[in-house]
Order: C-alpha cells, then structure tokens, then sequence
C-alpha cells in the first residue's frame, strides 16, 4: 500500500474517532489518563500531569497495529 494511501486511512480513521468522542463517546474511555503509574499533582496555582502508563499503552498499542499490517500487508 503507497504511504500517501495509508496516511489518508489513517487520517480519516482519527477524525472518526474524534468525532466519536467529541460527540459523546468519551464516557467509555474515563479510565484513560487515570492509570496507576499516570502523575497527577494539583495544587491553587499549579498542575502538573504526566500520563506515563497511558503513554506506554498507546505506544504499545500502535506498535502491535504497526506489526499487524506489516505482517499482513506481505
């Protein structure tokens, strides 16, 4: 598959699930970013957070997608 291809599938594939969400599909992914292993410190005055867990996951995720059309895209 020609990488212009692929990047349009997979642009349209993320405003999809951004539609999604954005209309009201987030409530099924409330868990996401609140992860054991994610920072979160709040303070008056300051925020930080650092989703590290909810990072890993997704390079994770996109790893195995990445593998699976590797593999079966010969």
């Amino acid at each position: 598959m020609p990488i212009g291809k692929l990047l349009v599938l997979l642009g349209l594939g993320l405003a999809l699930l951004g539609g999604f969400l954005w209309l009201g599909g987030g409530s099924w992914f409330n868990w996401f970013g609140r992860l054991p292993g994610d920072v979160r410190v709040e303070r008056p005055g300051f925020r930080l957070y650092m989703p590290f867990v909810s990072m890993l996951l997704i390079s994770v995720l996109l790893s195995l997608i990445m593998w699976l059309v590797r593999r079966l895209g010969s």
